[in-house]
């Protein structure tokens, strides 16, 4: 039985749309991705400071979504809701340069 994948994703949000990424985030984005077979969890997590080490420069959220296996997450990315959905999220950073890191969760 295979173990389920995290993928996070930091992400530069516009401080003056702040509000109105949370509130896409929970009534679009989130219902969106539980629709899909496989989903587990999706989080936005807010940074609020690095206690050792440094931050990742000018990224003020992270971005966590669960599935139970890379084969499905790679279903919702490729679907159309997908698209839709993180096409919309882009619009609320101010730079569009992402490192996604993959976790097997164990």
């Amino acid at each position: 039985m295979s173990r389920p994948i995290q993928l996070h994703a930091d992400l530069s949000i516009d401080p003056a749309r702040e509000a109105e990424t949370i509130d896409y985030f929970e009534t679009v984005y989130r219902p969106t991705a539980s629709r899909f077979e496989g989903y587990i969890d999706l989080r936005l997590l807010k940074l609020q400071g690095a206690l050792a080490g440094a931050a990742p420069a000018g990224i003020n959220y992270r971005f966590s979504i669960t599935f139970a296996s890379e084969t499905l997450r790679q279903r919702w990315v490729a679907s159309a809701p997908h698209q839709e959905v993180w096409g919309k999220l882009e619009t609320f950073v101010t730079k569009r340069e992402y490192d996604f890191l993959l976790f097997e969760v164990i």
